[in-house]
């Protein structure tokens, strides 16, 4: 039996129904061009904005997409499919064209994150990997957003590979977190992979190796003397911190200095405040102070505004796992075959029709004041926020982490503050544009009629 990642494709990166239609569609000769858009529907509660990402790990995907010989077999073993079908997915391979937001884009929810355009077959068979891929990371980037938000400028890193839903989910959260403006994870494969910043402290199983605490602290700074960050609470905070004293003395004499103290339990607001208190009566005030244990923005939030003299926070389950918010209630839906708009009417779940484009309104101030949502070939002499990534099939502009950071930073400075509220819900104004509403009233009656 294979291993998980010795066996994964992303071609079976699945569910059985996409194959099963595209089965059904290749019998009936329907494979003309089709668009589909994903988008989200509403915000779950105090979510006022989104961070689109995902695109880089869909573009890798896209480039290599096609079935191997071990998952023709694989499908063939299931006796659902025939050889004509079969014998067509061996040749599979994406000849259409995606348009999407750039990673680091604020968006809001009906506004179009990736829309692709290709042969019906192609485009639905695309569409499970599709969801997976963007839901998991701008659920992430959404949420990390928020700490970085709460945490007024402190330093951020990411702790939360332990407890992540999976290793993949892992390694997407570290990039996610850093495309937001955390200061890098302690995930090292992460590191290796995006090139992000890695940090790491100790655990309290190291410390409890020891005879004695001192003893541990001593030992970590004489190997690591410019980058010791002592965790205080395995025993006695206070006393813990006097010994920090005492390491702190011991790194002088050796030409460093002690980097930093953790804090992982406890009451956060006033052990922050004596060990602050200890260190600065040493004329340690260099030595910063980390906190971590279950931190997510709320917490964060709450205690900054108390007066916690904390510098930096480890953000790890609550953030990893997006805990307050765990889903996006998203969707991949067709909205043009054979160059007519299509439309779903489902209650509560009905789409907008047809090829679209986003355009943002800025104030006076260079402020974001409002989003139009109109068909891609309504030009306006506004920036559309959609760009095209790949054409005929063929990647033709990557997705950067770097840029991706930058454009998140510039856009998000351009976000009024109201929108960025952690604890209330406000609605950010996405207008439908007159051109896509009289398309959509028109198809709407035309469905109607036609069902009757």
């Amino acid at each position: 039996m294979k291993k998980f990642w010795s066996a994964y494709e992303p071609s079976l990166l699945t569910d059985l129904y996409e194959l099963t239609m595209a089965a059904s569609y290749f019998r009936e000769g329907k494979n003309e061009t089709a668009t589909f858009s994903l988008h989200i529907r509403d915000c779950p509660p105090t979510r006022n904005y989104f961070v689109a990402a995902g695109l880089s790990s869909f573009l890798e995907i896209i480039e290599d997409f096609s079935f191997s010989k071990e998952a023709l077999d694989y499908l063939r073993s299931l006796d659902k499919f025939d050889n004509d079908f079969l014998s067509f997915l061996q040749k599979f391979r994406f000849t259409g064209t995606v348009r999407a937001l750039p990673e680091g884009t604020i968006f809001f929810p009906q506004e179009p994150i990736i829309e692709i355009t290709a042969p019906i077959i192609e485009a639905q068979i695309l569409e499970t990997v599709v969801m997976n891929t963007f839901h998991i990371e701008t659920l992430i980037a959404s949420k990390a957003a928020r700490c970085v938000e709460a945490a007024s400028g402190r330093m951020l890193v990411d702790f939360s590979l332990r407890r992540t839903h999976g290793c993949d989910a892992g390694v997407k959260v570290a990039r996610s977190s850093y495309m937001v403006g955390f200061a890098g994870t302690s995930n090292i494969i992460a590191g290796k992979l995006y090139n992000i910043p890695v940090f790491g402290t100790m655990a309290h199983s190291y410390i409890t190796s020891f005879d004695r605490e001192l003893d541990a602290f001593l030992a970590y700074a004489q190997i690591f003397p410019n980058a010791t960050v002592l965790l205080l609470d395995t025993y006695d905070t206070i006393r813990a911190a006097h010994k920090a004293v005492e390491v702190a003395r011991f790194l002088e004499a050796r030409g460093s200095r002690l980097r930093g103290v953790r804090l992982d339990s406890g009451n956060l607001l006033e052990l922050s405040h004596k060990v602050r208190e200890i260190l600065d009566q040493h004329g340690l005030h260099y030595v910063d102070i980390m906190a971590s244990g279950g931190l997510d923005e709320y917490s964060i939030h709450d205690l900054l505004i108390q007066g916690a003299p904390i510098n930096a926070f480890g953000v790890g389950t609550k953030m990893g796992v997006s805990a307050d918010a765990p889903y996006l209630d998203m969707a991949y839906k067709l909205v043009e075959y054979k160059n007519k708009p299509i439309l779903k009417l489902s209650p509560g779940k009905r789409t907008w029709v047809g090829k679209k484009q986003i355009y943002r309104k800025f104030d006076s101030k260079g402020m974001m004041d409002g989003d139009l949502l109109t068909l891609s070939d309504h030009k306006l002499e506004m920036q559309p926020l959609l760009e095209e990534f790949v054409s005929n099939g063929k990647v033709v502009k990557t997705s950067d982490l770097g840029e991706a950071r930058e454009r998140f930073a510039a856009q998000y400075s351009t976000l009024p503050d109201e929108y960025k509220n952690i604890h209330e819900h406000v609605e950010y104004s996405v207008e439908i544009s007159k051109p896509l509403r009289e398309l959509e009233e028109e198809v709407a009656k035309k469905r109607l009629i036609l069902e009757r």
